[in-house]
Formats: C-alpha cells, sequence, structure tokens
C-alpha cells in the first residue's frame, strides 16, 4: 500500500513541475549561419581579404568577415567567375580621375572563394542609407552567408558619412537599415542579417539601443567592448557584456563579444564567462592566425608555417601584391632577417627566393605575370633592375660611348622603383579607411569611389 501510495505521489509530483523555460532563437535562415558556439575572424581593413581569410579557415576559424566594403563601392559592380582559380570577382572600371590619357583596366572590389567560403563567409557593409544598403547587399547576396551592417567603426571616413559608429548616434536610423536589409534581402534570399556595435557610455544607453536592434529581425549582434572614442591600446571592457547577451537572448538573437581575444581557448572561455554566443578575434589572427587552433590541436604554428600558408593562399588568389605585403609585416616577427627581406621584395617570385619557398616559385612566376609583377625588380645572384630602369642606364651609356661627354648622374633614391610595403611601427595596426577594394589588381584607381580611397591605409577592425 505503501509503495503504491509513494508511486502515485512521484507521478503526482512530475506532472506538477515547471519545465524550465526554454532560450528563444530566432530561425536561421536556409542560407544563413548559426552564430552560436563560434570563433570569427572579425571585420579588417586589408587584413581580411580573401588570402587572409582562407588562412583563418584553415586554422579553425569557424566564420570569417569579410573588411567593410561602403555600399557605393559595390553598387553596379559586375560580378564574374577567373577561370583561372575559379574565385567569384565583383569589378568595376575606373574612372582614372577623369583622365582619358590613361588605360583603364577592371579593378576587383571584393573575391570570394566560393568552394572554401562556403557556408562561412559574411559579407560587411558601411552604409548610412536604407536604400543603397539594400542596393549593395542584393549585388552579393546570392554569394554569401550573411549581410553585417558595421556600426561600430570609429574613423572619420566612416563617421563623417553617417556610417560606422556615427549610427549609434542615429538609433532610428540604424532601425531603418537593418529593416531594410531583413525585409528586402534577407527573406528572399534566405540569409541572414546582423549588426557589430560598440558599447555606449553607459549600461543603461546600451541596453536601451540594443533592446531596439534585436526587435529588427536580425539574428546575430556582435558587440565590440569598447565605446567609441576608445583606441586598440585600451583594454576592453566587458562590464556590460553580459547585459547585451541576456537582451539579445530574450529576442532570440545570437550575441557574439568582440574586443581582446587573443586565442580560441580564451574565446571559449569567455563565452563561458559572459553567457554570449561566440567569440570575434581581430588583432591576434593579424599576428597568427593558428591563433584559432586549440591548444589541444596544436595551438600557435611557427611564424614560417603561417607565412608559407598565407603566400600560397596570396598566389592563388592572385591577390593584389601591395596587399599581400602589408599582411606580411604582420605575420612575420619584425626582430627577424626575413622581415626586412620581405619588405624590400617587389614581386611575388622575390618573396619566395628570399624566405626560400622554392616549391612556390613556379606559381609565383605565374601569378607575376598575371599581376603585371614581371617589370619590377626582382632578386638573383646578379640582381636586375625593372624594365625601365635598365632600359635608362642602356641609354646613357649610349650616350657616354656616342658624345664622349658626361650626363647627369641618375638619381640615387628611385622612388618610383622602390614600392615597399607600409612600415611595421608597432604590434598595432594604425587606422585605416574601411571601404578599400579587396583585391585590386591594378595600381589605378577611381577617386569617386569610397573604396578606393583607403588602399593605402593600415587595417583597423569595425
Amino acid at each position: 500500500m505503501i509503495k503504491i501510495l509513494r508511486s502515485a505521489m512521484s507521478i503526482l509530483a512530475e506532472s506538477m513541475t515547471i519545465p524550465p523555460a526554454q532560450v528563444p532563437r530566432v530561425p536561421i535562415p536556409p542560407n544563413g549561419v548559426d552564430y552560436r558556439g563560434k570563433i570569427v575572424l572579425a571585420p579588417m581593413v586589408r587584413s581580411g581579404e580573401l588570402p587572409s581569410r582562407l588562412l583563418a579557415l584553415k586554422y579553425g576559424a569557424d566564420l570569417v568577415w569579410g573588411p567593410e566594403t561602403i555600399d557605393r563601392s559595390i553598387i553596379g559592380a559586375t560580378r564574374r567567375v577567373n577561370a583561372r582559380n575559379g574565385t567569384i570577382e565583383f569589378t568595376r572600371m575606373p574612372s582614372n580621375g577623369g583622365r582619358v590619357d590613361h588605360a583603364s583596366r577592371e579593378s576587383v572590389i571584393y573575391r570570394i572563394d566560393p568552394v572554401r567560403e562556403k557556408g562561412k563567409l559574411v559579407f560587411q557593409m558601411g552604409t548610412a542609407c536604407p536604400d543603397l544598403a539594400v542596393q549593395a547587399a542584393k549585388t552579393v547576396a546570392g554569394d554569401v552567408w550573411g549581410i553585417d551592417v558595421n556600426s561600430g567603426c570609429p574613423k572619420p571616413f566612416s563617421t563623417s558619412g553617417g556610417m560606422g559608429a556615427a549610427l549609434l548616434r542615429t538609433p532610428d536610423k540604424l532601425v531603418s537599415i537593418l529593416e531594410a536589409l531583413v525585409r528586402e534581402v534577407g527573406e528572399p534570399y534566405k540569409i541572414g542579417i546582423s549588426v557589430k556595435i560598440r558599447i555606449l557610455e553607459t549600461p543603461e544607453l546600451t541596453e536601451a539601443l540594443v533592446s531596439r536592434l534585436v526587435r529588427t529581425g536580425i539574428t546575430g549582434l556582435t558587440v565590440h567592448c569598447r565605446t567609441t572614442p576608445m583606441r586598440p591600446r585600451e583594454r576592453a571592457i566587458r562590464h556590460q557584456l553580459r547585459m547585451v547577451a541576456d537582451v539579445c537572448h530574450k529576442a532570440g538573437v545570437a550575441c557574439v563579444m568582440n574586443g581582446d581575444v587573443t586565442s580560441r581557448d580564451h574565446g571559449l572561455k569567455l563565452m563561458e564567462e559572459f553567457g554570449v554566443d561566440g567569440a570575434m578575434i581581430a588583432v591576434a589572427a593579424e599576428a597568427n592566425s593558428s591563433c584559432f587552433r586549440s591548444e589541444a590541436d596544436g595551438g600557435l604554428a611557427p611564424w614560417r608555417d603561417v607565412v608559407y600558408e598565407y603566400l600560397k593562399f596570396c598566389i592563388e588568389s592572385e591577390n593584389r601584391f601591395g596587399n599581400t605585403k602589408y599582411l606580411l609585416n604582420m605575420l612575420i616577427p619584425g626582430k627577424k632577417k626575413e622581415f626586412g627581406e620581405a619588405k624590400q621584395s617587389k614581386t611575388y617570385t622575390d618573396v619566395c627566393r628570399r624566405l626560400k619557398f622554392d616549391d612556390l616559385i613556379p606559381l609565383a612566376l605565374q601569378a607575376d605575370e598575371i599581376l603585371e609583377l614581371t617589370h619590377r625588380q626582382e632578386l638573383g645572384e646578379g640582381q636586375t633592375s625593372s624594365k625601365a630602369i635598365q632600359h635608362a642606364k642602356e641609354n646613357n651609356e649610349s650616350a657616354r660611348a656616342a658624345g664622349g661627354g658626361s650626363t647627369r648622374p641618375p638619381k640615387s633614391n628611385l622612388s618610383a622603383a622602390h614600392n615597399v610595403g607600409p612600415i611595421r611601427t608597432s604590434s598595432f595596426p594604425q587606422p585605416a579607411k574601411a571601404d578599400k577594394p579587396a583585391f585590386e589588381q591594378v595600381t589605378t584607381v577611381d577617386p569617386s569611389i569610397p573604396a578606393a580611397e583607403h588602399a593605402q591605409q593600415p587595417s583597423v577592425a569595425a
């Protein structure tokens, strides 16, 4: 009798137990990505081009953000498939500043690897207008798995146009941009729309903003744990992070954190500590992309291994050489002699020889020909100058032989013959303009296109 009574009481207790509340989750679109449980590559100008993204994916990044691309720079771009490597390229013709005496060729604004980036690439745009945002997003929506709006970049090139962090001060505009993208791009293309913000001065202000953003239909929100005036050298502040995650979770939106995340293991630890869904790595990935690999899987790889893989991706992708050299200056430790060797290189063949990556030289020769770099100075036992300089020398010798007189001595500093990359002065990237075309194959660009204005600037995470 007692046994029967206990059984009945147990059944009654189970029927009265209230199941734990389930955290709501907005549906992930069929062609979209779920940000939960992910360690991802941050959107970084110049450091987020295709070879860098492929490098991050090789070492374990779960998702990759492309560099911020200004809406006007991608609107009207021509989509083409590169038959040599299978990449998708978005190109446009530069205007040469209105000059008709200079031959024009297409500039590559953005490049995608549809195989290796499948299901992992998020396109970030800079925009301050719902209509332009929609036009830009539609240009690439069929080839990416997410559209992210940058509302965190604090640099004047972005904020002066009402983009980036300026959107944090115009929440009505930011909300209208996100709602338009969800309605006119996210739903028809079945991809997710997300936004990247910075924290505001007080938790109350941040909470009010995030509460509005998560009701727009977005699937993910990334919060950079710095205020707009803060710079990368200043330590990230995380006291608002759990609150932001709670607001996102109540609406079913994934929350990703950004700011001073140094590795996969560190990101996972922070995710557990603050209750966020994912972590984004920026500066650490510039220095060594194997930071995406956990200690259990080998941890950080030697810098030469990372540089080798990076160069291979650059050559395969036909990446603009100036951009390649920029990140080599980040990946190669500054105290190594190879740092100076790489900085002096003029071509892919040159840098492969200097770094003794002999097996890459055949492919490097082909890339140099495609990118029209073969006229530049190359390294060998008998160094040869560029064709232009060599031709000048020959003419100079001919003049001496014919006239017997002296000619004007050549200048000792031929700046046109030296196309070295930017010199790294610290371990932190300097502010950059965020709308540079990803993989230009020419140096002549359209100054009327915002994306082309920022080629020579160092990278910065949005």
